[in-house]
């Protein structure tokens, strides 16, 4: 009972009171739908650039796809919350992201969205009767389960109407409108719908999870504001409406976007995961001001326009050399749209002049060979980018987030992922499921991370499906180029400075022992080092080193793999490896080699330690579960060195 009361206490001693306060107020107060008529659409004055494309999640008529998981929508109103899918599907289901979906012709719905695996044989379900074949032919379709929405769907009842579902429909059935391909004013049916929705949002608003949650109802209210014109088809109090809920979505808007977006342009959740989906959000707005010159206020506007390059320039630092966010916290992929995806939406409005550029917007090109760049540290978010040679390291030195607001973080403090030669190498666990279940917490907790964790406790105490009792929290960070280092190359030598940061946390000092864990990372243009010294007492540390599920490892002295697990495939039906079969533990020699899928060689040796390979999961997405590798680390005598090398000049397979 004591250790429940502490945990208690070390979480709620954070909260704001509007969270407390807010909570009671939500649960107790239930506004009465408003269903009187709808204002008039405001007309188009401007111009409405094409958004980022949402993939393709409507498969036929009743048939979707979300989180790796198809269902067909059974007849009747209970479907749209059938208590055999689970929450987070559903959300999905009342979204309608589909109306905003890609041409399915250039997209396969089905095609797999993970890094580094092959295609998946799957990639044709759904082609057979109602085939797939364009946004047109998927227009009847949407039309209909529109309607199904509305008929089905009493206002106030269900999954559909609590804020965030409501909040991002809102903002979906108005982009669907805006495209050059939609209706621009919505049928009445669909208008009154949404009218009503904006004013049962409008009492509904989560001032008790605050977040990104409060971020996109502010958002659906400025996109209700300026779609609904008002005066016209509409009297009194309606006329008014769209007027006030611009005005109180924009006053939340500018509050939200001081609160959530760093100095440094990171979102203060510090998943990179968020940080897009807030992105692609300010992104939306500064086009709507566009399609809806001087409905907006033109300074919000500027703030948002600033925002939003800052936040590309942070995302690129975040990604790895393949286009994607690397694992912090919670993330994973297909969710949020790629670096890719909103640079080239930035740049069709009118964000390119004045972006950043060189070392301070990073893209692909570091996986090219003497590539180096100095370190980048984004100190307000906490995490710093190395890059030389063929090598990208992503260094987490951050808090796990803001205190009164933890529940997407991990207990991955001081954990780090690498990427060779273009791709990844040593990475975190992902995520693939929220909810209360054994496995999110799983997917939370330290060993899932490629960090140290001591005598089996995670590093914050992540517990439930979105707490934090006690949390780490990095000191004594230090980033710095260090002394240079010569190779020797044809024609003569090439001088390298190496890359050198240090941090500590405290997280473990709740344990007996009060021990401290800290970490120096180094990395040269063909040299990438890991050293982790426990201070203080402490029972057993364990380094985990996360192996990507493409990276096969073998003997330096046998020279083949000899790797039992072998790489996975998560998408072939005659791979033998299932990524819940038990495998024991394999005792290791303290060096041997990283084979890359393109060839390349990676010697790695570890020092201070007993290494074992044990078999992990990789969640690159929600709803799937890869089989990989870990090579785990049993510290002795409080320090332990793990290096890796390769030779970058060199051609594939005789590297190393």
């Amino acid at each position: 009972m004591l250790r429940v009361i502490t945990r208690y206490w070390h979480t709620l001693r954070y909260l704001r009171p509007v969270q407390v306060y807010g909570r009671l107020w939500f649960r107790l107060y239930r506004p009465r739908p408003d269903v009187r008529p709808a204002p008039a659409a405001r007309p188009v004055d401007g111009s409405w650039v094409a958004p980022v494309a949402r993939p393709v999640s409507l498969l036929g008529p009743t048939r979707l796809r979300f989180l790796n998981a198809a269902h067909d929508l059974a007849p009747g109103p209970e479907a749209w919350n059938d208590p055999a899918r689970d929450k987070l599907w559903l959300y999905n289901l009342h979204y309608f992201d589909d109306l905003n979906a890609g041409d399915a012709h250039d997209a396969d719905p089905l095609a797999p969205l993970t890094v580094g695996l092959a295609p998946s044989p799957l990639a044709g379900e759904g082609r057979g009767e109602g085939e797939l074949s364009g946004r047109d032919q998927r227009h009847p379709w949407h039309l209909a389960l529109l309607q199904r929405w509305v008929a089905e769907n009493p206002p106030g009842q269900g999954n559909g109407w609590e804020p965030y579902p409501t909040s991002l429909r809102i903002v979906n059935w108005i982009k669907w409108a805006l495209a050059p391909s939609g209706p621009r004013a919505l049928p009445p049916d669909f208008l009154h719908s949404l009218a009503v929705q904006a004013r049962w949002l409008r009492r509904r608003l989560e001032y008790h999870l605050l977040g990104n949650h409060l971020f996109a109802n502010a958002k659906a209210l400025i996109f209700a504001g300026a779609y609904f014109g008002g005066p016209e088809g509409a009297a009194g109090a309606v006329a008014r409406e769209p007027a006030h809920w611009l005005a109180l979505g924009q006053r939340l808007l500018r509050r939200e976007l001081a609160e959530q977006i760093l100095p440094d342009g990171g979102h203060f959740e510090r998943s990179p995961m968020y940080h897009a989906i807030l992105l692609e959000d300010v992104l939306d707005l500064i086009n709507l001001a566009g399609a809806y010159p001087g409905t907006l206020d033109p300074g919000l506007v500027t703030l948002c326009r600033g925002r939003a390059t800052a936040m590309l320039a942070w995302l690129a630092v975040m990604s790895h050399p393949d286009g994607d966010i690397g694992f912090f916290n919670d993330a994973a992929l297909g969710i949020a749209p790629r670096l890719a995806e909103l640079d080239a939406y930035g740049r069709r409005l009118g964000l390119g002049v004045g972006r950043p550029s060189g070392d301070d917007c990073i893209q692909a090109r570091d996986s090219r060979p003497g590539t180096e760049r100095a370190p980048i540290w984004l100190r307000d978010s906490g995490y710093v980018r190395l890059a030389a040679g063929p090598a990208v390291a992503l260094l987490d030195v951050a808090p796990i987030g803001p205190d009164y607001l933890p529940g997407h973080a991990h207990a991955d403090t001081l954990s780090f992922e690498l990427s060779l030669f273009g791709q990844r190498v040593i990475v975190n666990g992902g995520t693939s499921r929220y909810g209360t279940g054994p496995e999110r917490l799983a997917e939370r907790g330290t060993a899932a991370h490629s960090t140290v964790q001591l005598d089996g406790a995670d590093s914050s105490e992540v517990w439930g499906g979105f707490r934090v009792a006690r949390r780490a929290r990095p000191f004594a960070v230090q980033v710095r180029r260090g002394d240079p280092v010569e190779d020797g190359v044809a024609g003569g030598t090439a001088h390298h400075a190496v890359q050198k940061v240090t941090a500590a946390h405290d997280g473990y000092r709740r344990l007996p022992g009060r021990p401290v864990h800290r970490r120096e990372w180094r990395l040269a243009p063909d040299h990438f080092s890991d050293v982790d010294t426990i201070e203080g007492g402490y029972g057993v540390a364990v380094a985990r080193f996360h192996l990507h599920p493409a990276i096969g490892i073998g003997g330096l002295e046998i020279g083949d793999p000899v790797d039992p697990f072998g790489p996975h495939d998560p998408h072939d039906p005659h791979d033998p490896h299932d990524p819940h079969d038990p495998h024991d533990p394999l005792p290791m020699p303290p060096d041997g080699v990283l084979l890359l899928p393109g060839g390349q060689r990676v010697r790695w040796q570890v020092t201070g330690g007993r290494v074992r390979l044990v078999p992990a999961h990789w969640h690159p997405e929600f709803g799937l579960s890869v089989a990989s590798r870990c090579l785990e680390v049993e510290v002795e005598q409080g320090n332990c060195r793990l290096d890796l090398s390769w030779a970058a000049g060199a051609p594939p397979g005789q590297r190393g």
